[in-house]
């Protein structure tokens, strides 16, 4: 698996020009938990995962696993 800050920086990245209440509203989470996972403090639980992932329209494979796999 790839590291906490990889991770963090994808979700950012996939978030765009969308407010992070916008996310967590859309996923079931707190702003709070948003923030958390992308400044890498910490890493989405499996259900977070599938949430963030379908909301985003990539695979839990490609966001939280892949190395070879950039979004910029």
């Amino acid at each position: 698996m790839i590291d906490s800050k990889t991770i963090g920086a994808r979700l950012t990245y996939l978030r765009g020009e969308k407010s992070r209440e916008e996310v967590a509203k859309a996923v079931g989470a707190s702003e709070r938990a948003i923030q958390s996972y992308e400044i890498g403090d910490r890493i989405p639980r499996d259900e977070m995962k599938v949430k963030l992932a379908r909301y985003f329209g990539h695979t839990i494979e490609e966001i939280f696993f892949a190395e070879n796999v950039h979004f910029e």
